[in-house]
């Protein structure tokens, strides 16, 4: 291709993944802005209430991780069947990654049931751990509703339509401000829960979301034509296996990443609850952030995925860095914003003066891994689009395992020998050095896999369930 029809044909890129992107986008900061909501509203609380917040959510979110990842597999198949022209096997594929979903969301249902013990034998400090566990046996009662949720959404994404995503998730926070407010605070009548009161509005707003999304999809003619609730099948192994040999990498690469963030906050946990606070604020602040990535990279999947099954070797690559050179002017504004209104933005989140001080400190390290942390996004969504998810998981938990949190372990707490210990702010330069080095070694990987990609005539099949389901 010339370079005179290549830079057109790039700039019509970046223009399909920014339309593509901006509603995922947008939907991912719903669910940041939630993180917001429940941070303002502890904050405002107590601070007791803010730290007990912080630790439950990130217990919650540690091993919700897996399952999300787990469903990320659905979009790169449902995008491959639809650009090479096999629609009629999207439905029955949904239909089993439904079961996938259920069954994941009643595991971790159960799991959220016992893992509070864990809180004290982890050495949080004492006063957070009452809070912390009604917190999460709330917001358990919404998993089922959250994994469900998940697989329509992912669906819908896949084939690049992602309005609803958007809407449903801004819709969810119509609920949760004023539910969580009324309940954490004892207002109208109501008990004043503290935490618990924000895990319960959680919860409910994960049920309203499912909900309206299942009827959407049911009454849309954008998916008329899939027929998505009709001939339900029993669970279909050898469809589930193939989602799960595709979804369980990407399961355990979401974890590795996700575990560096909040491994870090439940040891900044030891440390009492100022740190504990400070550090809520500033990686709420860092995860807001991070949603315009985030969607940028599923948008990239997608456009990779499509491009994967037309066997157009040049259209992955060029969806590819379209996805990047949006990501970068994203991560360019957040890291100017926490380099410059984090004294501004702390104080939004608390009125305690201490906390405000040393969340503004934290957003300092925060805007020195937004570009890090923006290229490991975007290099393992173009990774997903291809299916080549098996070694990225092993890279990811090198990166993260092996050098994030021994890094930030040992900065923060004085461990193996780094003296004097730093606190929280030893922790977020661990959060640095492992997203850069997952930064280097994904995109890597992505240079060197796309090049391996079969040409048209030779792309590997979506799973296909259409013989089983349809007898």
């Amino acid at each position: 291709m010339s370079s005179v029809h290549a830079i057109p044909r790039f700039a019509d890129e970046v223009r399909s993944s920014a339309r593509l992107a901006a509603p995922m986008a947008a939907g991912h900061l719903s669910h940041g802005l939630v993180g917001f909501v429940d941070t303002v509203v502890a904050g405002h609380h107590g601070i007791t209430t803010l730290a007990a917040v912080a630790v439950g959510t990130a217990l919650f979110w540690l091993p919700m991780m897996m399952p999300m990842g787990m469903l990320m597999a659905l979009p790169p198949s449902v995008s491959e069947l639809d650009g090479a022209g096999r629609r009629e096997e999207i439905g029955p594929l949904w239909r089993q990654a439904l079961w996938l979903a259920l069954g994941l969301g009643l595991l971790l249902f159960a799991l959220m049931t016992v893992l509070p013990m864990v809180l004290a034998p982890m050495g949080i400090a004492a006063e957070i751990v009452p809070g912390a566990t009604d917190f999460i046996h709330a917001i358990r009662w919404g998993i089922p509703a959250f994994t469900l949720y998940l697989a329509m959404r992912y669906l819908s994404d896949g084939l690049h339509w992602s309005l609803p995503t958007m809407l449903l998730g801004f819709g969810g926070l119509l609920l949760l401000a004023p539910l969580g407010y009324v309940l954490t605070n004892g207002l109208l009548g109501f008990q004043e829960m503290g935490a618990a009161g924000l895990g319960w509005a959680s919860a409910a707003m994960f049920w309203l979301q499912m909900l309206a999304f299942a009827y959407y999809l049911s009454r849309s003619p954008r998916f008329a034509d899939l027929r998505l609730y009709t001939d339900f099948r029993r669970p279909d192994w050898r469809v589930l296996r193939d989602l799960l040999g595709t979804g369980l990498p990407i399961g355990v690469t979401v974890s590795m990443e996700g575990s560096l963030f909040i491994v870090t906050a439940l040891l900044i946990g030891r440390l009492g609850e100022l740190p504990v606070a400070a550090h809520q604020v500033a990686i709420n602040v860092a995860t807001l952030s991070f949603m315009i990535p985030f969607g940028i990279a599923e948008a990239t999947t997608v456009r990779v995925g499509h491009a994967l099954g037309r066997g157009d070797r040049a259209g992955i690559r060029r969806a590819a860095f379209a996805g990047l050179a949006l990501v970068l002017c994203a991560q360019a504004i957040s890291a100017t914003v926490m380099l410059t209104a984090n004294h501004a933005i702390a104080g939004l989140y608390t009125a305690d003066a201490r906390v405000a001080a040393l969340a503004a400190s934290l957003l300092l390290y925060a805007a020195l891994f937004q570009f890090p942390d923006g290229v490991q996004v975007l290099s393992a969504g173009a990774l997903r689009g291809l299916k080549d998810t098996r070694v990225p998981m092993l890279l990811a938990l090198l990166a993260y395992w092996c050098v994030g949190i021994p890094v930030g372990a040992g900065l923060g707490l004085g461990l193996g020998g780094f003296t004097p210990a730093l606190g929280p702010r030893g922790m977020w330069v661990g959060l640095t050095a492992g997203l850069s080095v997952a930064a280097f070694l994904l995109a890597r990987r992505f240079l060197r896999s796309s090049l391996r990609v079969p040409i048209s005539g030779q792309t590997p099949a979506a799973p296909s369930v259409t013989m089983t389901e349809g007898g």
